[in-house]
Parts: structure tokens; C-alpha cells; sequence
């Protein structure tokens, strides 16, 4: 079985900075596709999806030329202002670019942002609808407190298909279901929303995790979402922090199980981001 992986970044640590990483920690050095593409390959991954990192302009231009000329990276979900007056008019560039084809989607890192109503915005709003018109799917990485805002975002704007990275990162480490798996649920009540099987491992505690910590959460978006409306992501390489990518691989299948049939892995990526 060919597998989509539908998450992961690159990042050169030469060309920028990425500030959201601690001093220290193993994740501060380059990691590029040549460093992905072997472990991939080895995995049985044929395409992925790469995916923003840090809010500059430059970034999303830089990767949809990388998955220009690349034969595994099949999308691009990457990250534009959404309050910028002009977002109709700066996607459609974007999307004319080298690489522009391999736009699939934007991503605001709206995990950051104080205000936990960020979504319903107005000038936020007018920025999804321009992604929605734009024939695009819009990536939420968020925080549990703020799934309730992703509900009442998605609710709204019924044309636009919203993607949860990382189950909206429930607290694995602690064990505690509520009142994630309740967002979780509500969120997975709309028919326009999907979600990510991804970012398990980083959420447990990252030297002791056991697949029976995960299984809780897995389980969870299994029956709110059902695997027409779930897919596979890596989310490496910070997944290394606590996985090899094989490991993260395997994991997923055994979480998943008898309740897959190519749909996860990749199916569901194929529709939703038209790989």
C-alpha cells in the first residue's frame, strides 16, 4: 500500500531563523528533503504535503519552487496574511509563482495567538472566504481552548474545508480526554472538516510514550471524523523529538487497524488537498 504523508516542514536554519524552536533542543539545525526523502522511501511514502513553519512571505514561494522540482512533495499547505486587504489578489499570485499548482492550502499558526476568538474575526473571515474562493482548504493548528472558536469558524463558512493539524493537540501527557474529546466531536460534526493523524508523540511525554497513551486520542477522531475524513501526517521532523519517522508510521497503522482501507493513508489527503 502506497502511503501520503500529509504533513511535514523543511526548514534551513542558514536561510532563517526558526524562533519557535528552544535553544538547545535537537530540532535547532537544518533538516531538508534529501534528509526526508530516504526515510519516506523506506516507509513505503511515495507522496507528502509540506506544510508552513513560521509566518514570513517569503517562505510559501520558496517551498512551492522546492515542490516544483521534487517527485515526492505533492502539495504545498503554506501561509499568507489573511488580514491583508489584498488576500484575494496575494493567493492568486502565489498561485501563478513556480510551483504555483502545488498550492493546496494556508495555515495561520493561530496556536500563538492571544486572542482565543481569532478565527471569527472579521478581516479573519474575509481572508478564509478568500482561501475558500480560492479553491483551497485551510489548516488549523490550534490549542484545545480554541477549538470551540474552529467550530462556530467552521460553521460559518461551509464552502471552506478545515483541516485539524494534530488532533488539535489534545494533552497526551497527562491523559485528560475532556474537554478536548467534546470540542473534537463538535468539530467533526460538520461535514466540512477533516483531520489530521498526526502530532500524537510530541503531545505524550516524549521519552516514556507507550501506543496505549496514544490510543485514547486516536481513537477519538476514528469515530468523530470516521477514516473518509482523517489522514495520515508525519509531522517530521519535530517528531523526532520523541519517534523516528518509521516509528510514527507504524504506530499510526496499529492505531488505526482493521478500520483502514487506504483511506488514512491515502485517500483522504489525495481528495482533500487534490494531490
Amino acid at each position: 500500500m502506497t502511503v501520503v504523508d500529509a504533513h511535514h516542514h523543511v526548514w534551513d536554519l542558514s536561510v532563517r531563523d526558526q524562533d519557535w524552536i528552544a535553544p538547545g533542543s535537537p530540532l535547532r539545525r537544518t533538516f531538508t528533503t534529501a534528509d526526508l526523502a530516504p526515510q519516506a522511501r523506506a516507509a513505503g511514502v511515495d507522496r507528502t504535503v509540506l506544510v508552513q513553519t513560521v509566518t514570513v512571505p517569503e517562505e510559501t514561494p520558496e517551498f512551492l519552487a522546492l515542490a516544483a522540482g521534487h517527485e515526492l512533495i505533492a502539495g504545498v499547505v503554506g501561509w499568507t496574511d489573511l488580514t491583508r486587504p489584498d488576500v484575494a489578489d496575494e493567493v492568486a499570485r502565489l498561485r501563478e509563482l513556480p510551483g504555483g499548482s502545488c498550492l493546496k492550502g494556508i495555515r495561520h499558526q493561530v496556536q500563538g495567538e492571544p486572542d482565543p476568538q481569532w478565527l471569527l474575526r472579521a478581516d479573519v473571515r474575509r481572508g478564509l472566504t478568500a482561501v475558500a474562493d480560492a479553491g483551497l482548504v485551510y489548516d488549523l493548528v490550534v490549542l484545545p481552548h480554541q477549538l470551540r472558536a474552529c467550530v462556530k469558524a467552521a460553521d460559518s463558512l461551509p464552502h471552506l474545508t478545515f483541516v485539524l493539524d494534530h488532533l488539535g493537540k489534545p494533552p497526551v501527557a497527562s491523559g485528560v480526554l475532556e474537554p478536548w474529546a467534546s470540542a473534537v466531536r463538535a468539530l467533526a460534526a460538520l461535514p466540512n472538516t477533516v483531520c489530521k493523524l498526526s502530532g500524537m508523540v510530541t503531545e505524550a511525554d516524549l521519552a516514556a510514550w507507550t501506543i496505549d497513551d496514544l490510543r485514547p486520542y486516536a481513537d477519538t477522531v476514528l469515530d468523530a471524523f470516521g477514516p473518509d475524513r482523517l489522514m495520515f501526517g508525519s509531522d517530521w521532523p519535530v517528531c523526532t523529538l520523541a519517534a523516528t519517522y518509521g516509528e510514527v508510521l507504524d504506530v499510526a497503522r496499529e492505531l488505526v487497524g482493521a478500520h483502514d482501507s487506504g483511506r488514512i493513508f491515502e485517500g483522504t489527503a489525495v481528495r482533500v488537498y487534490d494531490l
